[in-house]
């Protein structure tokens, strides 16, 4: 009998994101860390990479409000329809240039829920998660306004150190999240970097 993917499970968390009119239970991470962190906010820019199916661009436009800002970015289309001002692109955030990324920077925050298709390689997939990772915060050095925050999703794996340097030195405090609606399963992490350095 074939192992069932504890991913594609239905649970209490995708039951009430559905609930809610979100179209995945990954919006009740960015919830918890911004409820922890004070992160999102009325009249903010915000740049979403790995936007889809949409949870978290839908959850950052609800609270940036009619006066914010969002640009959301994945390969993928979203599920969702956003409402005007924010925008969504479909591309490749590895390949997008800066120039494409900053219809409204300078940002006040990046966010980035990029993860791989993973393989069951489990180092291979940490790799691949390290540099989507590692992408994201590029883009967040380039384009973050001073003062501004990054929060991106990570596989935890030898690399993970090298990360949380990485963001350090771009941001004046770093800090980890695991929020409640993480699977028990998943070794993917949050790493957050708050007050961009100017």
């Amino acid at each position: 009998m074939s192992r069932q993917n504890p991913y594609k499970k239905v649970d209490s968390f995708t039951k009430k994101a559905k609930s809610a009119g979100f179209p995945a239970r990954s919006v009740f991470k960015l919830e918890e860390i911004d409820q922890r962190a004070r992160l999102l906010h009325s009249g903010q820019r915000v740049l979403d990479l790995g936007a889809s199916p949409g949870s978290w661009s839908l959850y950052a436009a609800q609270k940036i409000g009619p006066k914010g800002k969002l640009l959301a970015v994945d390969l993928k289309p979203l599920e969702v329809t956003l409402a005007s001002p924010s925008v969504f692109v479909q591309g490749d955030a590895l390949s997008l240039d800066n120039d494409a990324l900053s219809m409204f920077a300078p940002y006040d925050v990046v966010l980035s829920d990029m993860a791989p298709n993973t393989s069951g390689n489990r180092s291979g997939d940490q790799a691949r998660s390290f540099e989507l990772f590692m992408r994201a915060l590029a883009v967040a050095a380039a384009l973050t306004r001073p003062g501004g925050a990054f929060v991106g999703k990570i596989f935890m794996g030898a690399e993970f150190p090298l990360a949380r340097a990485e963001v350090r030195k771009y941001f004046e405090q770093e800090k980890l999240f695991r929020p409640e609606g993480t699977r028990s399963v998943s070794y993917e992490i949050f790493i957050a970097g708050f007050n961009r350095r100017a």
